[in-house]
């Protein structure tokens, strides 16, 4: 299945959202798609051997909803959107002004100045109020029209009904005053209704766009980031070019205080660059020849020339743009009653404004009366607030968490983050820093010091060979011994995940790895035990060294904890979370490491495949679990906890491995995103509830239930003020997240 996204336009509310949503996801080849009111966007999946981008974009666009095709540029659709709206909102106020002064005599009884009596005549309201509806409320009607040809019913619906009622029922009044007479009915006008109502509805979605533009602040941002050229060599010269026609390959040069183009590795000079932006650390980091180097980000001091390794969307930089947008995109569990409440919104609100009209008109016999209670009930249930309560708090929720260091996946991650009660760390890497050491190193009883040097030799030969971190350890110790290893010198190199490594080096068969592994092929020798147990007290992973099937020494590597590990652990658990500690060490080691940081509950020698079984064990006890891990070596058990979150450095496998990818290597980020998590969830339930209570409130006051005891009715246009700011104000709460720290 392919992902992708469209833009979307003519979606004036959620029940246009929902409409187009439907039409996408009845297509075959769709798997899934969610339309994002808030973004004006669709995210789906599709099988590209079933259907195209291009056929689906033109489904969607035959529905009424112009659909295209998304750009890496920024969006300034949203920009010109809102001058159009600036200019009809100036058009359609001095217009509605004009329009509530000649209704003053008929509203408030107040006569008016002699030089304006003109403004209250039918005539002259008919020519003022024309322009409006064509021009200003022409999406309104054009939106309706889409809706009734497609069978269904939307924001625009009730508000061309609302409207043009006001508008037809005061035209006929202006035409055939006499008819009116002949029937009783005084003829009156409501033009300043219809005016006011959209000139009111376009300033709220004016006010909702400028509001909604900063949700997105997060993106425009990072992508602000990304410099617009790059120095290239090529045939000998230094010539600069746009940063899209870089290639994988190419020899970039880069001076003191410019930003890194793309990603590579540095082939010729020495720097300090600032990683900020994406590891989240203030302090500079050395960089020499063979080091990695990530676009967008500072340097400080030299100039090197590095090769570019990624360009385009395979850029780190990218990719987290990538996985913000399609967090901010994505639907949250919470968001499904609103969908199942706008599914069904529309229909239900035209019933009821029907037997409002009918309930009023049999009452009263009054059809103005009837008419302005119908027009109130139709404009003020619009379900706008609905569909944005929800997405805009997850748009600046993910957004914030991009800025903090924190890359989101999707909207149900950052939900489930707030529900967690377990949480399950990885040792290495991850509660510590990930770079042991070899402390000690002892050789078997018989093992002469002239063979100590080769025994070390040997062991690095193979390790060399190996990415685990206590290989790596292994290796550099040999160097720190004065072992100059050879290029070369190891053949059938065999991994075994959770056990260890085997070759034959210098024609000798090595094996090193767990006492375990060794013990299970048949290699043992207890004359180390007592040393081993020793070491493995004092929180130091022992590693067995084997020659030609005999046991010949044994290494004592240690790792130092994060400095950020303890005050999380503590903090965590304040927080009432249950910790569990897994490690591949031996259980006296991985004691010893966890009374350090106050764990009790500690899984040791567990093999990588054996993490998942154990998540998943916990999780039938009912627990909701989360897994700390790298995001390479502990993909299968982030995939199956509630929430993987990978402590990386923001790398395609770590994000495409969990759920959260914490960017810094600083646990507190954990505490910050379970925080977060709290404060957004918090927002769309305040968000809902507003929403559903404005219309559950709004409705019934409209259609007149308070004039038996009060005797006041809802004017439409403070139904339309209504409608239009509930809107505004809940794109205004969601933006209070943006303060959050």
């Amino acid at each position: 299945m392919k992902k992708d996204n469209l833009k979307i336009t003519g979606m004036s509310c959620a029940g246009c959202a929902s409409r187009v949503e439907t039409v996408i996801t009845r297509i075959p080849g769709v798997e899934s798609c969610y339309v994002n009111f808030a973004l004006a966007e669709a995210s789906l999946s599709y099988n590209p051997q079933q259907i195209s981008l291009g056929k689906i974009q033109q489904i969607v666009t035959q529905a009424g909803y112009p659909a295209e095709m998304i750009t890496p540029e920024i969006d300034t659709s949203q920009t010109t959107e809102n001058l159009s709206l600036t200019r009809k909102v100036i058009f359609g106020g001095i217009s509605s002004i004009l329009l509530m002064i000649g209704a003053l005599p008929m509203m408030f009884m107040i006569p008016l100045p002699q030089g304006l009596t003109w403004l209250s005549l039918h005539w002259v309201q008919f020519i003022i109020t024309t322009p409006v509806m064509i021009w200003c409320g022409q999406p309104f009607f054009s939106g309706a029209l889409k809706a009734l040809k497609q069978r269904s019913a939307n924001m625009n619906t009730l508000i061309a009904l609302g409207t043009g009622s006001a508008y037809i029922y005061s035209v006929i009044a202006t035409v055939f005053p006499q008819w009116f007479k002949s029937i009783g009915i005084h003829p009156e006008v409501y033009y300043e209704i219809a005016a006011v109502i959209i000139t009111m509805i376009l300033l709220g979605k004016l006010l909702e766009n400028r509001a909604k533009g900063q949700t997105t602040a997060a993106i425009t941002k990072l992508m602000g980031l990304q410099p617009k050229t790059a120095r290239v060599l090529r045939q000998g010269e230094v010539e600069d070019i746009p940063i899209e026609s870089v290639t994988v390959g190419d020899k970039v040069m880069v001076r003191p205080g410019e930003k890194i183009p793309v990603d590579g590795i540095i082939i010729e000079g020495n720097s300090t660059i600032d990683e900020a932006m994406i590891t989240g650390e203030s302090i500079p980091v050395e960089k020499r020849p063979s080091d990695e180097v990530i676009g967008a980000t500072i340097n400080k001091t030299g100039s090197f020339i590095f090769q570019a390794t990624k360009v385009g969307k395979e850029t780190v930089l990218a990719q987290i743009i990538a996985l913000v947008k399609q967090a901010q995109g994505s639907k949250a569990p919470i968001q499904r009653l609103a969908d199942r409440v706008i599914s069904i919104f529309v229909p239900i609100v035209m019933a009821i404004a029907l037997v409002t009209f009918i309930l009023w008109l049999l009452i009263t016999q009054n059809l103005s009366l009837a008419l302005i209670n119908t027009i109130a009930v139709l404009v003020i249930a619009c379900p706008c607030a609905l569909g944005l309560a929800t997405p805009t708090s997850v748009m600046v929720g993910t957004g914030k968490a991009a800025e903090l260091g924190i890359l989101v996946k999707d909207a149900q991650s950052l939900e489930i983050a707030q529900k967690l009660n377990t949480i399950v760390f990885d040792k290495t890497g991850t509660l510590t820093a990930g770079n042991p050491r070899v402390i000690n190193f002892s050789t078997s009883k018989g093992v002469d010091n002239s063979q100590t040097r080769e025994l070390i030799e040997l062991a690095a030969i193979v390790e060399k060979y190996s990415e685990h971190p206590l290989a790596e350890a292994i290796a550099r110790y040999a160097q720190q011994q004065g072992v100059k290893l050879p290029f070369a010198d190891a053949v059938d190199f065999l991994a075994l995940p959770g056990k260890g490594v085997q070759a034959i080096a210098k024609g000798k068969l090595v094996q090193i790895g767990t006492k375990t592994w060794l013990e299970e092929i048949e290699i043992t020798d207890n004359n180390l035990d007592a040393l081993a147990r020793e070491w493995q007290n004092a929180a130091q992973t022992v590693i067995w060294l084997a020659v030609n099937q005999e046991i010949q020494g044994i290494f004592g590597l240690g790792d130092s904890l994060k400095e950020s590990a303890i005050p999380t652990i503590q903090k965590l658990k304040q927080k009432g979370l249950e910790i569990v500690m897994l490690t591949g060490d031996n259980q006296k080691t991985a004691t010893a490491i966890a009374s350090q940081l106050g764990i009790v509950k500690v899984f040791a020698q567990v093999k990588p495949f054996d993490k998942t079984r154990i998540i998943s064990s916990l999780q039938q006890e009912g627990k909701i679990v989360a897994m700390v891990g790298d995001g390479i070596n502990d993909a299968p058990a982030l995939a199956q906890a509630d929430l993987g979150i990978a402590i990386g450095t923001g790398t395609d496998v770590a994000i495409a491995a969990a759920d959260l990818t914490l960017i810094s290597p600083d646990l507190n980020s954990i505490i910050t995103a379970i925080r977060l998590s709290q404060a957004t969830v918090s927002n769309i339930r305040s968000n809902l509830f507003f929403a559903f209570i404005y219309n559950i409130l709004g409705i019934p006051i409209a259609a007149g239930i308070l004039y038996p005891l009060t005797g006041w009715l809802l004017n439409p246009i403070l139904a339309g003020a209504a409608m239009a700011f509930s809107s505004v104000s809940v794109v205004t709460n969601a933006l209070r997240l943006r303060r959050f720290r």
